[in-house]
């Protein structure tokens, strides 16, 4: 891919709509994490993984190792509005037997319940389609909860839905 996209810091105006426009877009940095696992715990709430459904600590300690090993297709980037982190977007590329280029799989998108409606979704959506851009990919995908309305508004105006119905099989 021969660019670096956790060395990226994206700015964006998003125009016509009520933004958090105090809100800077940023990789993540190792000094983030408390602030960082915050949000990601809240994520994890929000889908019911919390309590006795928790993920395992060596989840989470893992996915954040990810972010820094240039070795891993894993990234991460953050909202920041007055030195606290407000939003969350994990992200990775992977190869597929559709295109040469790699895909960009939206894994994790959290915003703080206070800004959500505010823009800083739709600018850390956008921060993604950035960063898959420099790697060269041609498209980025995601999936979420078919009951999670507030967020498919946002979703329906920045992508496409595909139409396709996920399957999956435990293999623990």
């Amino acid at each position: 891919m021969g660019l670096n996209p956790k060395r990226c810091v994206v700015k964006l105006v998003i125009f016509g709509e009520q933004v958090a426009e105090d809100v800077t877009i940023r990789a993540v940095l190792r000094t983030d994490y408390s602030q960082w696992r915050a949000l990601w715990e809240g994520y994890n709430e929000f889908y019911g993984r919390s309590g006795s459904t928790a993920l395992p600590e060596e989840i989470t300690q893992m996915t954040w190792a990810r972010f820094f090993d240039a070795y891993e297709p894993v990234h991460a980037l953050v909202a920041e509005q007055e030195d606290k982190l407000v939003g969350l977007v994990h992200y990775l590329f992977h190869r597929t037997t559709l295109s040469i280029a790699p895909t960009c799989y939206l894994h994790d998108l959290f915003t703080v319940p206070s800004l959500r409606g505010k823009g800083v979704g739709q600018k850390l959506i956008h921060a993604v389609y950035g960063q898959a851009k420099l790697a060269g990919s041609t498209r980025v995908y995601w999936l979420t909860h078919e009951t999670n309305s507030t967020a498919r508004k946002l979703y329906d105006r920045v992508a496409d839905l595909s139409g396709f119905i996920v399957y999956r099989k435990s293999m623990e």
